[in-house]
């Protein structure tokens, strides 16, 4: 009993697998040659019809059946099977239809279809011509419409938006053109497709280029709002020099050393812009030690008008003195003053005002710290104590002032300007753009 059931579950797999693509119902006990041969003439006329079963026969005894024969592919006998298994009166069906290796009968429907595909070619010819010929001209206008200086000019702020004015505008007349010539072809489900595939690889390169995009837009809003203007005396992340130029990639400076410092334009709208020309009053300052037992307001009073002689120092905003800190063995001064740095360098009107300040400090008998040290001399028993004083060097006795005028300024706003004549195609900064 045991091996019986062992048997019948071993089998029911195998069983089951006869079973797939099998007609199913009870069947009939009248059976005769006429139904077999109409059955036979019914599924033949069905795969006369269809394409891939010429090679295919059929044979019938009593409602068995029996397909022999070949086919380019494996799916191909199995839809023959289902197909016959949709006949009425079929009990069975034995497929022997085996997929052929026969080189021509598996290329001649690939010819076929080519050649069918070149006729449908060939007929959409005038069709694609149109199509084509519509992007073209949509596109040409966009091309010249593109090259005209105005409006686009006159919208834009400076040339390097006005051209992206004008990329913008070929972009649309593009895409409208593809737009146009699918609409011709009725193939504008396409264009979602294509849209899409685009707006892919643009994510893609943006990420692989960001650094180029971020510097890009920065050159954008900078051109549009423009912090500073040619020959401007900047200090961006420490680096200060006059501007050379803003192009479409960094800010070029003049340092007065007479180096070129190329800032790419990211940097530069992300960073602290100190500009020096914007305002012509510029103030500059310096300090300088007394000895504690000085009178103090004397000094600063002495200080404040040798400044405020000064030729080239501004009346508004005044000179200013005032204790800065107070050492072990000196008291500091700050000093400041104002000079319109368009007409009079900074460095030098500086210098100028440390030395007169120095030399009304000795004609008024103040004394400024000295370096000094303690000698302890062994003596009979006891030490002297004995200070020596390292007298430093006397300031200049002339008392004139000295020229300070910015000439070193103009020459550098020469080189500047020689510079700029040779780039002119390269340039965005412009007269009639807003300031910051």
């Amino acid at each position: 009993m045991r091996i019986l059931i062992f048997c019948l579950i071993c089998l029911t797999p195998t069983l089951l697998t006869a079973q797939v693509d099998q007609p199913t119902g009870t069947i009939e006990i009248e059976d005769n040659a006429l139904q077999d041969a109409a059955i036979a003439n019914r599924i033949r006329d069905i795969l006369s019809e269809l394409d891939g079963f010429e090679d295919v026969t059929v044979a019938v005894n009593s409602g068995i059946v029996t397909l022999r024969g070949h086919t380019l592919d494996s799916d191909t006998a199995r839809r023959l099977s289902a197909l016959t298994s949709r006949i009425e009166g079929v009990v069975a069906i034995e497929n022997e239809v085996t997929e052929t290796t026969d080189v021509v009968e598996r290329l001649n429907p690939a010819i076929l279809r080519f050649e069918e595909r070149l006729k449908q070619a060939i007929a959409f010819l005038p069709l694609l011509t149109i199509a084509i010929a519509a992007f073209g001209l949509v596109v040409l206008i966009g091309i010249l419409l593109a090259r005209l200086r105005q409006p686009w000019d006159r919208l834009a702020p400076n040339a390097f938006i006005a051209d992206i004015y004008r990329q913008v505008l070929r972009l649309v007349f593009i895409v409208a053109g593809i737009v146009i010539a699918l609409d011709i072809l009725g193939a504008t489900a396409l264009l979602s497709t294509i849209l899409g595939a685009a707006g892919i690889v643009g994510l893609a390169i943006g990420f692989a280029v960001r650094d180029t995009v971020e510097n890009f837009i920065a050159s954008i809003l900078l051109s549009i709002r423009q912090p500073f203007r040619p020959n401007d005396t900047i200090e961006i992340e420490g680096d200060t020099g006059k501007v050379i130029r803003l192009t479409s990639r960094a800010t070029i400076l003049l340092s007065f050393d007479g180096n070129h410092i190329r800032i790419p334009n990211a940097t530069v709208f992300k960073s602290r812009i100190v500009n020096f020309t914007r305002n012509d009053e510029r103030r500059f300052h310096f300090e300088l030690g007394v000895a504690p037992d000085t009178d103090l307001a004397m000094a600063r009073q002495i200080a404040l008008d040798t400044i405020q002689a000064l030729p080239f120092v501004l009346e508004s905003p005044a000179a200013s003195v005032w204790i800065e800190a107070v050492g072990d063995s000196t008291v500091t001064l700050q000093m400041a003053a104002w000079v319109a740095q368009h007409e009079t360098s900074i460095v030098l009107a500086r210098g100028e005002a440390i030395r007169g300040t120095m030399l009304a400090f000795e004609a008024a008998g103040i004394s400024m710290p000295e370096p000094g040290m303690r000698v302890l001399l062994p003596t009979s028993g006891h030490e002297s104590h004995v200070d020596e004083k390292r007298q430093g060097g006397s300031a200049s006795t002339g008392d004139a002032p000295q020229d300070v005028a910015a000439t070193a300024d103009s020459e550098l706003e020469q080189i500047v300007a020689e510079e700029r004549l040779a780039q002119q195609g390269d340039d965005l900064l412009t007269p009639g753009a807003p300031e910051e």
